[in-house]
């Protein structure tokens, strides 16, 4: 459960945020073990905010629970989507915010005010079942248009407040599947199509339409965009900014021989998280580079894949202390394409979030760039 708590308070950090004061008998939505739907509950928040009612989201107390001046509706919606709430007077939720105030107290209030706009970056032909992040938002009945590279390239990533990018492979080599799965019908249709969209957008390769997709994002992202990414879609975007202008890609993937030479001339200034990575340039090895753990190096596997939330200061830090607002510290990780990043080739002002210690792996982290956020997960939610 805990992954999609996290992904779903992700959305949050593009709202407005501002100090809060008690007027009112209130609802509190807590989000700690008391709440029976901690993913409706992200729903009734956005909800909430759809019909113009400020929603008070209390960093650290209860789980990060949710607060808002009883109104007309509320209560008939959470019991429909099976929400835990109380009713409380004006009094005890002055007494909260009093709590909460304290300056000894890990714990602050931001006013959400602002509904974020949010976009899925993921292919047309799949099935909802294929992205984990469309099925939490759908059964958390939180709206997303769906995009992919027409969109991104057609200039409308401006339009949205959160990009979310779900285990895609931004260096054009259709997740490094070649070996095990050329034959297969799927795989060829999904580099036709893939083939058809660059030709549109008059590019002679997938790969080189790829890194013009991540230019866009990391210009959505410098204008005040919200980005998060998970699997693939986050070695490979690095991989995809420090290669620009750089053929990394065999001919089995774009009909040419890649550049001898090509780790030499990669660029990690251009990246958002990692730097001097090497790339693994075998086109039958399932594996981009290596960022990404070894399984056989991180004696980590399904049945004892955890990892730990950092605690952050609320009055101090409070955007990571948003991100990582959740009634477990203690996560249950899910295999992907990309899993757990190596932490020797993360840059120095990316702010680490959650990591296993024991096996010196990274696997949750945000950071910032131009005016904007973007935050990494590794591996994702089957």
């Amino acid at each position: 459960m805990t992954f999609q708590r996290l992904l779903l308070l992700l959305l949050l950090v593009a709202n407005l945020l501002a100090p809060a004061a008690a007027q009112a008998n209130h609802v509190l939505i807590p989000m700690d073990q008391a709440q029976k739907e901690h993913l409706k509950a992200y729903g009734i928040a956005y909800w909430l905010l759809t019909r113009k009612v400020e929603v008070d989201w209390l960093l650290n107390y209860r789980g990060g629970a949710f607060a808002c001046e009883v109104a007309a509706g509320v209560e008939n919606e959470l019991a429909v989507r099976n929400v835990s709430y109380q009713v409380i007077s004006e009094a005890q939720y002055t007494g909260i915010l009093s709590e909460i105030a304290d300056p000894n107290a890990n714990m602050d209030v931001m006013k959400l005010e602002k509904v974020p706009k949010i976009a899925v970056y993921t292919p047309k032909g799949k099935q909802p079942w294929d992205d984990a992040v469309t099925m939490v938002l759908g059964y958390a009945e939180i709206p997303y248009d769906q995009i992919y590279d027409d969109e991104v390239l057609d200039g409308k990533l401006p339009k949205y407040d959160w990009l979310h990018l779900h285990h895609e492979d931004f260096t054009g080599q259709y997740g490094k599947f070649f070996a095990s799965y050329r034959n297969r019908p799927w795989y060829q249709a999904q580099q036709r199509e893939a083939e058809a969209v660059a030709r549109r957008h008059s590019f002679a390769k997938v790969s080189e339409m790829k890194a013009a997709v991540v230019t866009r994002m990391q210009e959505f992202i410098a204008g005040g965009g919200f980005q998060f990414a998970m699997c693939s879609a986050t070695d490979t975007y690095d991989i995809a900014l420090a290669g620009l202008g750089v053929d990394m890609v065999e001919s089995m993937y774009d009909g040419d021989p890649a550049d001898p030479a090509a780790q030499s001339k990669l660029n990690f200034n251009r990246t958002l998280a990692f730097k001097d990575f090497q790339l693994v340039r075998d086109p039958y090895q399932y594996e981009f580079s290596n960022i990404d753990m070894d399984p056989r190096e991180r004696g980590v596997y399904e049945d004892n894949d955890y990892f730990q939330l950092f605690t952050f200061s609320a009055k101090y830090d409070p955007v990571p202390t948003m991100l990582t607002q959740d009634h477990e510290k203690t996560i249950k990780g899910f295999m992907g394409a990309t899993t757990a990043f190596r932490k020797g080739f993360i840059k120095s002002d990316v702010v680490i979030m959650g990591d296993n210690k024991a096996s010196g792996e990274v696997r949750y982290m945000h950071g910032t760039l131009g005016k904007g956020t973007w935050t990494f997960y590794g591996g994702h939610d089957p």
